[in-house]
């Protein structure tokens, strides 16, 4: 599993939108064009929702899906 990504010491604050509880590092696999990619994310414990920050989505994703689809 890579390093945890996405979020910064201020993130423990954040709470599921579904059920309330504090989100936790977790393991997630992000699928995009047939690839599969393994990191781990803030999750929720109970129901798996899991938090993508828009720092996240705008920058390394963003990258990595622009890379991608120069392939």
């Amino acid at each position: 599993m890579n390093e945890i990504i996405g979020y910064g010491q201020t993130d423990a604050d954040w709470l599921c939108a579904d059920c309330g509880q504090p989100l936790v590092p977790g393991p997630a696999v992000l699928t995009y064009m047939g690839s599969e990619f393994s990191v781990s994310l803030m999750r929720c414990p109970d129901c798996g929702l899991t938090f993508i920050s828009e720092e996240l989505a705008l920058g390394k994703m963003l990258r990595v899906e622009k890379l991608l689809e120069d392939k």
